[in-house]
């Protein structure tokens, strides 16, 4: 009975001592992978969040600005009695020309 919990006992020390291994080699292969994922997204020239929502936030009052002022055309040729759609009339020669 004696030989037989040596045995066990010795295979319990074994499987513990893999275990500790593979629990290692794991950290090692994860901390690989993070270094080689963050040299790959450091080379890749990505934006931050922040310079994201900057450029976004320009785009969205620059489009605003662009509509307002699409609207103020309108009003301004509907005044004049001009279509966006057809030229403006062209200039006048004048008296010295």
């Amino acid at each position: 009975m004696q030989s037989q919990n040596r045995i066990l006992d010795d295979m319990a020390r074994v499987a513990g001592g893999a275990m500790g291994l593979f629990s290692g080699l794991r950290a090692d292969i994860e901390a690989a992978v993070r270094q080689q994922l963050q040299r790959l997204l450091g080379d890749a020239q990505l934006v931050s969040r922040e310079e994201f929502e900057a450029v976004k936030a320009m785009a969205a009052k620059a489009r605003m600005e662009q509509e307002a002022v699409t609207k103020r055309l309108a009003a301004l040729e509907a005044a004049c009695g001009l279509r966006s759609d057809e030229p403006p009339p062209s200039p006048r020669p004048s008296a010295g020309d």
